[in-house]
């Protein structure tokens, strides 16, 4: 049977008005009532826009022209931005995108987990919208007829890299260096062998993990090794998998960020999760140990807890607090933070929260309120244990508003909880990623 040829595309630009924005940063329209979804239009614009794909439920497309411009449309600040993937909403005032990530999150409460919450709690936003990114993966590729070597993120629906010379969302000691990495990759011998470089950032210490799908050649890392104390910012290598990262000079990074309003301190290392925005994550900490009231007489189940981000400032108020996470490494990290904060009243364990837990020691334990901060598949599989275990009180932290709707719903309509109140924090601004907060109570 032969392959079904696929469909060609209308070549003549769309008249259309957009209606709404969606969870991925574009606008929303129907065309002769099929859902069309067109990037870089803005809610009550008039546009006129290309289509890019037609499925069977919906459409996609590209804006050619503004007709009619939202009165929340600004100029984007990066000239690469519509072709650089690491941004989507820079044409929108930064009020508005908190705004519409606001209405996403309620939106999803409704219509998913079939709840709203009694209140809707004041956005986080950072006191710099710029610069924020301290954690990050750059794309690298070495492009000939481009002049050399490009150093980014990755050009949006695509493997290349965007040509740019700054990024703005990026921490400028990496947003203001790419022009000098180019320059350095392109003068290694295996310039066509370093697909990416991470980067992991503390309050004071860069690095900068150059993935290597070859080794390098004595004069590579010479160049490699003055390249770091030229630029303030420490050169990690990795050969192999996440077990091959290691410094280039052999001397590891003091990677650290501090919470002040608890006085303490959290190391990591570079391949650690983090948040990625300092600012947002210091008011995201402060607001989740003061939405759970805590006195001494508190036991605290952290959940997802990673090396201790929210647990050391949650041993502060409470009377104790028992962290639970699936990465060995991470927890060790947490063990360490407590200890080196002296912090007394925090234990620790190892276990993967998606699996059967029956045998876990710390099940057997009392806990009258809780705090979830799961990854991107939300955290349905513990739900079910949190009235067992006596948790009257719970801190849902979530990354994607659709899992945290889904739990929400099975919170309030199966295990007799209240959603009290929730709202979004500005953790990743000028892009569509929604991170958001929600309270609930025990009827």
């Amino acid at each position: 049977m032969g392959r079904r040829r696929r469909k060609r595309l209308p070549t003549d630009p769309v008249e259309a008005e957009i209606e709404s924005l969606s969870h991925d940063g574009k606008g929303v329209t129907h065309i002769e009532g099929k859902a069309t979804f067109v990037y870089g239009s803005l809610p009550e614009e008039k546009v006129r826009f290309l289509y890019t794909n037609q499925r069977r439920k919906y459409d996609e497309g590209r804006v050619v022209e503004v007709l009619t411009p939202s009165p929340d449309r600004v100029e984007a600040k990066c000239a690469q931005f519509g072709i650089c993937g690491g941004c989507s909403l820079q044409h929108q005032a930064s009020e508005a995108q908190i705004h519409s990530k606001q209405q996403a999150l309620l939106d999803a409460l409704k219509h998913i987990g079939k709840v709203e919450a009694e209140g809707v709690l004041p956005p986080l936003v950072g006191e710099s919208r710029w610069g924020y990114r301290r954690k990050a993966r750059l794309g690298v590729r070495h492009v000939p007829k481009k002049g050399g070597t490009l150093v980014g993120f990755r050009e949006r629906g695509s493997s290349f890299v965007a040509d740019i010379d700054t990024c703005h969302i990026l921490h400028p000691k990496v947003g203001e260096l790419l022009p000098a990495l180019s320059e350095l990759i392109d003068g290694l011998s295996i310039r066509s062998q370093i697909p990416q470089i991470e980067v992991a950032m503390g309050d004071e210490t860069c690095v900068l993990i150059f993935r290597l799908l070859e080794p390098l050649t004595e004069a590579d890392r010479q160049k490699l090794e003055a390249f770091g104390p030229a630029h303030d910012v420490v050169i990690y290598q990795q050969e192999g998998g996440l077990d091959t990262v290691k410094p280039l000079l052999g001397i590891p990074a003091e990677l650290n960020y501090r919470l002040p309003d608890y006085d303490l301190t959290l190391n990591f290392l570079p391949n650690d999760f983090t948040q990625v925005n300092t600012d947002i994550n210091r008011q995201m900490v402060r607001r989740a140990v003061d939405m759970l009231e805590l006195t001494g007489d508190d036991r605290v189940l952290d959940l997802f807890c990673g090396l201790g981000n929210f647990t050391l400032p949650l041993a502060h108020e409470a009377g104790e607090v028992v962290g639970v996470e699936g990465d060995a490494g991470l927890v060790a990290r947490a063990r360490e933070n407590a200890e080196r904060n002296n912090i007394n009243n925090a234990r620790f364990f190892t276990a993967n929260l998606y699996e059967t837990l029956e045998a876990e020691p710390w099940l057997l334990e009392r806990f009258n309120k809780a705090l979830l901060d799961p990854p991107r598949s939300g955290a349905q599989e513990m739900l079910a244990h949190l009235p067992k275990l006596g948790v009257e009180r719970i801190v849902y932290i979530s990354c994607y508003p659709g899992t945290l709707a889904r739990d929400a719903g099975i919170l309030v309509h199966e295990h007799g909880y209240r959603l009290l109140s929730a709202g979004v924090m500005d953790m990743f601004p000028h892009t569509a990623h929604v991170e958001s907060i929600a309270l609930f109570e025990k009827s």
